[in-house]
C-alpha cells in the first residue's frame, strides 16, 4: 500500500529539450532513436524517463500526442531480456485503436533488437487466433483489460516472468468501467515488478488504483500548455434547443476541412449526426456500440480527409491522434476543465493553427468559469448572429476512401496500391492520399473528382499481379 502524500512533485520545466543521450539507454536504443529522428526529449519524456529507468513506480499525467509511448516504451525495452522467450512486459489500453498505435510505436523503438515479439490482445478479434499466437510465445503484450483478463482465466497467458506493467490512459479505462478488470490483471502479475501509470487527467479513481497495487510511486504532472497563437478559442452563447443547428452554422462559417465535434452523451452524438446529414454535411460518428470493423472504417475515413466531421464522446475519441485537425467544436461543455483542455489540444498540433469553438448555454456558464480559471484565460465571447452562414456551397471533404478487398494476409503493401494508381491507372501522386492496410482490406484515399474513375481502373487492372474488388465507401 502506498500513501499518495508521498508522491514526488513534477520536476521543473527546464527538463525539456534535453538529449536522449544523457539517459542510461543502450547504444542500440540510442542509435534507433537517432534513426527515428528523436533527438531531444518531449517534456513528459524528460520528466518521467529518469524516474522510470531508475526502476521506480511512476504516475505520469500527460495527454495523447505528447510522446508518452516512448516514455514507457523505453524503460520497458530496457528491462527486457530478448533471449528469454516469455512475457516480460504488458501494456493495458482502453481501446483497440490505442493498443494498435502503442504496438506500432514499441515495434519502431525495438527495431534494433533481435526478434522481440509483440502481441496485441484485444476484444473484437478471434480469440482462437490469439491463443495460437500465445502458444508460439511473446516478449511484450499490448491489449485491452477485458481480453487480457479472459486469457488469464483460460490459462493461455502466463505472466510469471513479467517485470513491467503499464496502464496507458488509465483515466479512460476507469471511465469505461474497467476498474475491476485492471485490479484482477494486476493481482495476477508478480508482486516484484515495476508499474507505470499514464493518465491525461487525475480523477480520484487514479489515487485509489495507485493505493491498490503500486509501490511508493513517484508522480510527474505536466498540465498542458497550449500556445495561444496555435489554438484560437471562442465561446458562443446558445440556447439548449438551438445547439445542434448552431454546430452546422459554425461549420458553414469557418469551413474547416476536418472537425472533431465533442458531445457529452451518445444520444447527443446521434441527434447531431441527423442534423448535419440533413444539411448535406458529410459527418461520421464513433460510439461504443459499433463493431470494431465499422469503427476502424470511420477512423480511416476521418484521418484521410474523406469525412469533414467526426462526432464523438470523450470515451469514443480516446486515443485518436489526427495529424491535421483544423477545428474542435465543443457541442456540450464538459463539467471537467481538464477534459476541456484535453479536447481542444487535439487541434493546433505541430506547426498547424486550430480553432476551438465552444457552444455554451446559460446553465453551463459556471463550467466556463472553471475552464477559464484553470487555463488562465479571459473567455472570448461571441454571438452566433455575427457569423456568416450564407455560403450555401456544401461542405464537401476533399477525398473519397476506396476499399480494396485484400490486405496484410495477401501481402499487400501501400507501395503496391500507389504503384497501381500512378502506373497503369495513370493518376498523379498528388491525387492519392493516405493508404491504410489492415488484415483483410486496404483503404486508399483519392481526390474526390477521380473517385469513380479510380474504382473503374483499379477493378479493371491489377494490384500485386492480382485482380481485386474495389468499392468507394
Amino acid at each position: 500500500m502506498t500513501d499518495i502524500s508521498q508522491l514526488t512533485p513534477s520536476p521543473p520545466a527546464s527538463t525539456t529539450g534535453r538529449p536522449f543521450s544523457e539517459l542510461p539507454l543502450s547504444p542500440a536504443i540510442l542509435a534507433t532513436l537517432q534513426q527515428l529522428g528523436y533527438l531531444t526529449m518531449t517534456p513528459i519524456q524528460a520528466a518521467s524517463l529518469p524516474v522510470a529507468l531508475a526502476g521506480h513506480d511512476l504516475i505520469a499525467q500527460a495527454k495523447t500526442g505528447s510522446g508518452k509511448t516512448a516514455a514507457f516504451g523505453l524503460p520497458l525495452l530496457t528491462n527486457l531480456n530478448p533471449r528469454r522467450f516469455a512475457v516480460q512486459a504488458m501494456v493495458l489500453c482502453p481501446t483497440r485503436e490505442l493498443a494498435d498505435q502503442v504496438t506500432q510505436e514499441i515495434r519502431r523503438l525495438a527495431r534494433s533488437a533481435d526478434n522481440i515479439k509483440i502481441l496485441t490482445l484485444c476484444g473484437g478479434s478471434i480469440i482462437r487466433t490469439q491463443i495460437a499466437s500465445l502458444e508460439h510465445g511473446a516478449h511484450i503484450i499490448v491489449g485491452t483489460p477485458g481480453r487480457i483478463m479472459d486469457h488469464i482465466d483460460r490459462g493461455t497467458l502466463n505472466l510469471e516472468a513479467l517485470n513491467t506493467l503499464v496502464l496507458d490512459e488509465a483515466d479512460r479505462m476507469l471511465e469505461m468501467g474497467f476498474n475491476d478488470q485492471i485490479a484482477y490483471v494486476a493481482k495476477h502479475c508478480p508482486a516484484q515488478r515495476q508499474t507505470l501509470l499514464f493518465s491525461a487527467t487525475y480523477p480520484e479513481g487514479i489515487a485509489r488504483l495507485a493505493r491498490q497495487f503500486m509501490r511508493t510511486p513517484q508522480e510527474v504532472k505536466l498540465l498542458e500548455q497550449h500556445e495561444e497563437s496555435k489554438i484560437r478559442q471562442r465561446f458562443y452563447k446558445v440556447e439548449d434547443g438551438d445547439r445542434l443547428q448552431a454546430v452546422a452554422t459554425l461549420l458553414k462559417h469557418y469551413r474547416p476541412v476536418s472537425t472533431l465535434a465533442f458531445c457529452n452523451t451518445k444520444q447527443q452524438c446521434r441527434s447531431l449526426l441527423e442534423v448535419l446529414h440533413a444539411q448535406g454535411i458529410k459527418a461520421l460518428t464513433l460510439n461504443g456500440d459499433m463493431e470494431q470493423r465499422e469503427r476502424d472504417q470511420v477512423l480511416i475515413q476521418f484521418a484521410n480527409r474523406s469525412s469533414s466531421v467526426l462526432v464523438a464522446t470523450d470515451v469514443a475519441a480516446r486515443g485518436l491522434d489526427i495529424a491535421q485537425l483544423e477545428a474542435v467544436i465543443n457541442v456540450d461543455v464538459t463539467p471537467d476543465p481538464e477534459v476541456h483542455i484535453h479536447r481542444i489540444g487535439r487541434t493546433g498540433r505541430a506547426d498547424q493553427d486550430g480553432w476551438a469553438l465552444s457552444l455554451c448555454a446559460p446553465s453551463e456558464r459556471n463550467r466556463i468559469i472553471g475552464i477559464a480559471k484553470m487555463m488562465h484565460i479571459e473567455p472570448e465571447w461571441h454571438e452566433l448572429g455575427e457569423l456568416n452562414s450564407e455560403d450555401e456551397a456544401p461542405l464537401v471533404p476533399p477525398m473519397v476512401t476506396l476499399q480494396i478487398l485484400g490486405g496484410r494476409k495477401e501481402k499487400i503493401r501501400p507501395g503496391d496500391v500507389l504503384g497501381a494508381l500512378t502506373g497503369e491507372a495513370g493518376f498523379t501522386r498528388e491525387q492519392v492520399g493516405k493508404i491504410t492496410v489492415t488484415d483483410q482490406s486496404t483503404y486508399v484515399a483519392v481526390a474526390r473528382n477521380i473517385a469513380q474513375e479510380a474504382v473503374r481502373k483499379l477493378s479493371a487492372g491489377k494490384v500485386k499481379g492480382k485482380t481485386v474488388k474495389v468499392r468507394a465507401l
